[in-house]
C-alpha cells in the first residue's frame, strides 16, 4: 500500500480504527501483558495496515514518523524502545483529552518546537498551554457501515460510556443516574452492568443496535468530544448533551438535539423526544448532516495526511534526550522563552504548507 509508515501505540481502539482508514500503514508495539498501549490490533484490522511488532524489535523498524498518543509513551517508553536514529524521526503527538490538572493553566507535557501537537477538538487546543509546540486541530472522523440508518421505534434513550461506574463525576455517572431515575435509558459499554446497564455491545454491531433508540444521551461533563456520540449522529439519532467543552459547536439546541447546562432542560427535552417520534427523526436528520459534513472519514484522512506531510517536512535536528526532573526539558524551556510567543500559542516554526497561527488553532480543511 502507499502512504506513510507510522509507528504509534494502541491507546484508543476506536481512534486507531479511524487512523487505519487514512491510507497509511501503522506499526504498533505489543507486549505479552497486552496493557498500557501494547494490546495489539483488532481482529478486523488488515495486518498490512495495522502491523504488530514485538516491543523489543521496534528499534529495527524503518518508519517515516512516530505518533505518540499518551504521556507515558512520550516521557518514558520512547527512550526504552526507539533507537538513536528513530529518536531523530519526525514526531507527532495526538492529545485526546482536555487538561485535567487545571482547565486553563496546565502546560502540555510536550514542549518541543520540533514536534507537531494535534488536538482532537478546538476546545482542547484552547485550554491547553501548548508552549512552543506547533499545534493544529483535527476533528474526529467516523466510518459507519452502509445501510445503517435511524429507526427510533424504541421509546428509550441510549447512553454509551465505557466503565462509567469507575469514572465518576467527570464522565457524568451521577448525571446518568439522575436522568435514569426519571426517563427510560439504557447504558451500554464495558462495565455498564455495575450501574444496571446492558453490558458491552460489539463495536461492529453498535450502529445498528443504537439506531432503534429514540435519542442518544451524553451525560459527560468534561472530556473530549466522544466518538460514540459522533457515531450516533452519523446513524441519525438526535443528541441530548450538556453544553460543555466542544458540544456547543456541534449540537444546536432544538435543531439537531437538546443541549444545555441545566439538567432539567435536558430531561424536558428527552420527554419531548419520547413523545414525538417525528420531532426526534427531524432532529436526527440534522445531526446526521452535521456528522457527514464535519466528521467524515474522508476529511479525517485528508487532515491526517496533511499533518504527516507537515511533520515529515521538518524532522528534529538533534536526538532528544530523556528529560530530568519532570517532563519539561531545559532545551524546551529555553525555546519557549526565546520564542516570545503568547502562552499556549504553539509559537514554534511551522511548515510553509500549514502555517501555525498566533492562536495555534489550525483546523484541517472541511
Amino acid at each position: 500500500m502507499s502512504g506513510f509508515r507510522i509507528l504509534t501505540w494502541h491507546v484508543h481502539g476506536s481512534y486507531l480504527d479511524s487512523l487505519a482508514r487514512t491510507g497509511h500503514r501503522f506499526y504498533i508495539p505489543v507486549k505479552p501483558e497486552a496493557s498500557g498501549g501494547y494490546a495489539g490490533r483488532w481482529q478486523e484490522w488488515d495486518p498490512e495496515v495495522v502491523t504488530e511488532v514485538p516491543a523489543d524489535q521496534v528499534r529495527d523498524l524503518e518508519v517515516d514518523a512516530v505518533l505518540f498518543q499518551h504521556r507515558q509513551h512520550w516521557e518514558v517508553d520512547q527512550y526504552e524502545l526507539l533507537s538513536p536514529e528513530q529518536l531523530r524521526l519526525p514526531r507527532l503527538y495526538v492529545e485526546h483529552d482536555p487538561p485535567r490538572e487545571h482547565p486553563t493553566d496546565t502546560r502540555h507535557p510536550v514542549e518541543d518546537p520540533d514536534v507537531l501537537l494535534v488536538h482532537v477538538t478546538a476546545f482542547n487546543a484552547l485550554m491547553w498551554d501548548s508552549g512552543p509546540t506547533p499545534t493544529r486541530v483535527i476533528d474526529h472522523g467516523i466510518a459507519i457501515p452502509e445501510g445503517v440508518g435511524y429507526n427510533g421505534q424504541l421509546q428509550r434513550g441510549i447512553v454509551v460510556v465505557n466503565d462509567l461506574a469507575t469514572r465518576g463525576r467527570r464522565l457524568g455517572a451521577d448525571l446518568y443516574l439522575y436522568a435514569a431515575d426519571r426517563v427510560p435509558l439504557d447504558l451500554v459499554g464495558m462495565g455498564s452492568q455495575r450501574l444496571g446497564g446492558l453490558g458491552e455491545v460489539p463495536r461492529s454491531r453498535l450502529p445498528a443496535f443504537e439506531a432503534r433508540y429514540r435519542f442518544f444521551f451524553n451525560p459527560i461533563r468534561y472530556t473530549s468530544l466522544g466518538l460514540a456520540m459522533i457515531e450516533a449522529m452519523h446513524v441519525g439519532l438526535p443528541i441530548v448533551a450538556f453544553a460543555t467543552t466542544e458540544i456547543p459547536t456541534v449540537i444546536e439546541d432544538g435543531v439537531s438535539g437538546i443541549t444545555s447546562t441545566d439538567p432539567a432542560w435536558l430531561l424536558a427535552g428527552m420527554d419531548e423526544l419520547l413523545a414525538d417520534h417525528g420531532l426526534a427523526r427531524e432532529m436526527g436528520r440534522h445531526a446526521r448532516t452535521i456528522a457527514q459534513e464535519r466528521f467524515s472519514i474522508e476529511r479525517f484522512a485528508r487532515d491526517w495526511t496533511s499533518a504527516f506531510e507537515e511533520a515529515i517536512g521538518r524532522p528534529a535536528t538533534t536526538v532528544r534526550s530523556r528529560p530530568r526532573g519532570g517532563s519539561r526539558s531545559t532545551a524546551a524551556a529555553t525555546a519557549a522563552r526565546a520564542s516570545h510567543a503568547p502562552p499556549g500559542s504553539g509559537g514554534g516554526s511551522a511548515a510553509p504548507t500549514a502555517p501555525v497561527t498566533s492562536a495555534a488553532l489550525v483546523r484541517g480543511a472541511r
